[in-house]
């Protein structure tokens, strides 16, 4: 079939298409760095061509789960627990939440709602003070609850859920439960929960996504080495580098590891994941 559309219309239709190439070049550009310079032997990693692969691959692998007695590997697991854990307590605080102020009317519902969307605009990091001296005076500072605590509610989460149950959860189906004498709890676990499944997916993947990368707030919270995330554990090893310039290869093979994880998740929650809303918001 013939394109009919004008010639200016296809070049105007390549401008947007052309900056997500650019975007995406700029994004993937220090990724594929970190696999090449992974690839380096210390003596190649400031010797060598930028994106020139490199013949320490294997040797950085075994160097890097075998030193100070396998920490990274501590880490990576400090830093599953808290993703892993945090992220799916988050998601269930957030759609419960958010299936409550989409659902039912309650005394000074907009308030809440408003208040919600004010924490919006806060960014997270001017809170990592202050939760450090409320988390010091429960005597909770350099514990894992200290990282673990202050995730577990996030206003994005909640507003997100309250979008997409406002509407994938149909008032009716709500209504002939509660005739057939079912209870809120079991109407929100055995309706509502099953039609919000994609957002609590995507409230997940975001919510682990963040806690994995998070640096400021572990950083602040802990002292002790082996409650370390990969985060604040790969920024000891480069702190350590400038005396012993062959750990800066075990921070990059570190985090070209750390990335594998969110890929793989990412990869099997994909069938969940939807960031549209909006095909929950036009449903019935």
């Amino acid at each position: 079939m013939a394109n009919n559309e004008p010639a200016s219309l296809r070049r105007i239709k390549i401008i947007p298409t052309g900056i997500l190439v650019i975007g995406a070049i700029y994004c993937l550009i220090p990724v594929a760095w970190v696999f090449v310079a992974a690839s380096k032997a210390p003596n190649e990693l400031f010797n060598s061509f930028t994106f020139a692969p490199g013949s320490g691959l294997v040797h950085n692998f075994k160097a890097l789960f075998a030193f100070s007695d396998g920490v990274y590997g501590k880490w990576a697991l400090n830093s599953l627990l808290y993703s892993g854990v945090g992220g799916a307590l988050s998601t269930l605080i957030s759609a419960a939440a958010g299936y409550a102020m989409a659902k039912f009317n309650f005394v000074l519902g907009r308030v809440f709602l408003f208040t919600l969307l004010g924490g919006l605009l806060i960014p997270g990091i001017t809170l990592a003070i202050p939760q450090y001296l409320l988390m010091s005076d429960l005597n909770l500072a350099g514990t894992r609850l200290a990282v673990l605590l202050p995730v577990l509610i996030t206003p994005f989460g909640i507003y997100l859920c309250k979008v997409y149950a406002d509407g994938a959860v149909q008032q009716e189906a709500l209504e002939a439960a509660r005739i057939d004498g079912a209870s809120e709890w079991r109407i929100f676990r055995s309706i509502a929960m099953p039609l919000m499944l994609p957002g609590m997916v995507t409230v997940f993947l975001l919510q682990f996504v963040g806690i994995w990368n998070n640096f400021l707030l572990p950083y602040i919270m802990l002292s002790d080495s082996s409650t370390f995330p990969l985060t604040v554990g790969l920024n000891s090893l480069l702190e350590r580098g400038s005396g012993s310039p062959s750990l800066y290869s075990l921070a990059i093979i570190g985090a070209a590891v750390a990335i594998i994880p969110l890929v793989a998740l990412v990869l099997f929650l994909q069938r969940y994941w939807r960031l549209d809303l909006i095909a929950g918001g036009v449903k019935g």
